[in-house]
């Protein structure tokens, strides 16, 4: 569909509803501009909100159970014993990395999700075969939705031997990024993670992106050396830390240093904003100290929890929800993060609603953007790059073997 015509839609931040033309995957005019504008194919909107396609920021396509069938949760408590149980479970179920990302992609796509940042397991175990699986999976659902690939050592690095050389490879064979995960408390040398990782992310001219689930100042120590680090590299604006849970349990003499020097440095936070006993970011205390936020599934039905649905506008709610916001600043600060937030981390060129965007859309049955997050409603329409590949909750994409 070359040239293509919504109708009646509310644009996210727009009061009244509008027409948006589409042609060669672009916005090309709006308002009365998109009604002169031919089309061999037209959608009435019928006043429904047209929102930028969804950025899941932080998932793990590659060790889904997806569509397998009901496994039990198993897992301890602690970060090693989950990695652990990990390993152990994807051990004996022999899964494919390749169709269970697959699986998982085609449910979040007929979700509203067109760009998404999964992490990838590596290390000594798997070497590049989950790397390879995804980037697979990337090539094959390409017209669907753009993905990110970073390398992550969910096991750890210095604990075990060959994973910089492995993560190096990664960025050679075409990763992203590369990830990190809890210096201090997973693999007992800070410095010696952070500054193998650092200098790959120098040599390489590429991307770094951090799981950092550890506590108190344990957590606030190592998010002060990956800041000196960003900084001594000049890698302003290329760093994310994931989850960073200490944030949400510092006092405001030592949260208040830190938030200042992320946001001098461009370092993202992603936070999924779980529920129950763990602290997580202050999503507005960072938004208004200018720090940069997005969100992402996480783990979608794995391992670690059988929680999560891959539904980023449920995320958002989410955010919201446990973050106690009730006003429509707040929840649209957490849409924000499951939209531009994730985009901005992901670079996606062209994002969003205006003339010269890429068409990457999505149609839900909302008077605002407010709504959306609360009732987090089906998607009617999701298109990528001006093509539909999601109607009402079903997408329009082969089902993975």
């Amino acid at each position: 569909m070359n040239e293509l015509r919504i109708e009646g839609a509310r644009r996210w931040g727009d009061p009244a509803p509008t027409a948006l033309a589409i042609r060669g995957g672009r916005i090309v005019a709006l308002g009365a501009d998109a009604d002169a504008q031919p089309a061999s194919a037209t959608i009435d909107a019928r006043g429904q909100l047209v929102l930028p396609g969804l950025v899941d920021g932080h998932a793990h396509l590659d060790k889904t159970l997806w569509g397998e069938r009901w496994h039990p949760h198993q897992a301890g408590p602690t970060i090693a014993e989950r990695i652990d149980n990990e390993r152990r479970v994807l051990r004996g179920l022999k899964l494919s990395a390749a169709r269970q990302s697959a699986r998982l992609l085609r449910h979040m796509v007929a979700r509203g999700t067109t760009h998404v940042r999964t992490h990838v397991d590596v290390g000594p175990e798997m070497r590049l075969a989950h790397l390879h699986d995804l980037m697979h999976t990337r090539a094959a659902c390409a017209g669907a939705v753009d993905m990110q690939i970073v390398a992550f050592p969910q096991g750890g690095v210095v604990r075990q031997p060959g994973t910089l050389d492995l993560l190096d490879a990664a960025v050679r064979e075409g990763t992203d990024a590369i990830g990190g995960i809890d210096p201090s408390a997973l693999d007992g040398d800070a410095a010696g993670q952070l500054d193998g990782i650092f200098a790959i992310a120098s040599r390489r001219d590429c991307e770094l992106d951090l799981h950092l689930h550890e506590r108190g100042e344990q957590g606030a120590r190592s998010i002060g050396m990956i800041c000196d680090r960003t900084q001594a590299l000049g890698l302003n604006g290329r760093v994310a830390i994931g989850h960073a849970f200490c944030l949400g349990e510092l006092p405001p003499a030592a949260l208040d240093p830190l938030l200042e020097r992320l946001a001098m440095l461009d370092i993202a936070v992603m936070t999924h904003a779980p529920g129950g006993y763990m602290p997580f970011p202050p999503v507005r205390r960072l938004a208004e100290a200018g720090v940069h936020l997005f969100t992402g599934s996480d783990g979608v039905r794995d391992t670690w929890t059988p929680m999560n649905t891959g539904d980023l506008l449920e995320r958002a709610y989410l955010v919201a929800y446990n973050s106690g916001f009730r006003d429509d600043a707040g929840l649209e600060l957490a849409l924000g993060m499951a939209t531009w937030g994730g985009a901005r981390v992901m670079r996606a060129p062209d994002y969003g609603l205006d003339v010269g965007c890429c068409a990457d859309l999505v149609l839900v049955e909302a008077e605002c953007a407010a709504e959306a997050v609360a009732a987090h409603p089906p998607r009617r329409l999701v298109l990528k790059r001006g093509r539909i590949v999601a109607r009402d909750g079903v997408a329009l994409l082969p089902a993975a073997a």
